[in-house]
């Protein structure tokens, strides 16, 4: 891992407008993230975790703080940040290689160009023999697995997911889970990822950072000591059930 983090979050609050002096989504969250990292943000319902990762992404300016990004701060969207939604907003009359191109569309790159990628993208999530179906054919979790190949598409430096499988059963979120972290393994994107579950996020990241309940601060920066790469079965390991209980303790 290099020494100089990609994204530097410092003193960072949010404070929303609401006739009754502001309701206050975050109170000076302060983190770095490395290359290459996956970290997990946890916490409460209202915590400020989606606030947070729009902030992240240049969608919301912050109230106070700054976001340095590769050295500048952060203060629009940037090509190079991709963004997962806790919906996967696909377009509906729109195929599924056809949804996966549009950021190249938008790029201007050649139609040629932005088919042989979004094949890739196809094959590196999964979706071969899906790529000529709507989106009202898919499930809830080829959609997502959609909504992902579409943010890594344009190769961001910088993967963003809000609660992407929050939507999902129980069965099917463990499985994008294992999904997620074999595209991961794959392509070894620096990615900050907002998440409700403790098995979720031990199973995905290097850290896990935990919220208060609002505003949010930092309670917790907690380093994942598991092993890479790491597999299902890793889930019913006594280090992962220790690692677990800590977690909880620190959400309360």
């Amino acid at each position: 891992m290099q020494e100089e983090p990609v994204l530097i979050v410092k003193n960072l609050s949010a404070v929303f407008p609401n006739g009754n002096g502001g309701l206050q989504a975050l109170d000076q969250i302060s983190f770095s993230v490395f290359p290459q990292e996956f970290v997990c943000v946890l916490g409460p319902s209202g915590s400020g975790k989606s606030t947070l990762l729009r902030i992240l992404a240049g969608l919301l300016l912050p109230t106070g703080g700054k976001v340095i990004y590769q050295g500048s701060e952060l203060d629009e969207p940037r090509r190079d940040i991709g963004f997962v939604f806790q919906k996967a907003n696909l377009m509906p009359w729109r195929t599924v290689i056809q949804n996966i191109m549009l950021p190249l569309e938008l790029d201007n790159i050649s139609p040629a160009d932005a088919e042989r990628y979004a094949r890739e993208m196809v094959k590196l999530v999964g979706l071969c023999g899906f790529e000529e179906t709507l989106p009202r054919d898919l499930s809830g979790g080829m959609a997502q697995r959609v909504a992902i190949a579409r943010a890594l598409v344009h190769d961001p430096q910088l993967l963003l997911l809000d609660e992407p499988f929050g939507a999902l059963d129980a069965l099917t979120r463990e499985r994008m889970g294992m999904e997620l972290l074999r595209i991961w393994q794959a392509r070894r994107k620096t990615v900050v990822m907002v998440t409700h579950s403790i098995s979720e996020a031990l199973l995905l990241a290097d850290r896990v950072l935990v919220l208060t309940p609002r505003p949010g601060r930092i309670r917790l920066d907690f380093p994942v000591n598991l092993p890479r790469p790491r597999d299902e079965e890793i889930r019913y390991t006594p280090e992962f059930t220790e690692l677990t209980r800590v977690l909880r303790g620190a959400i309360g």
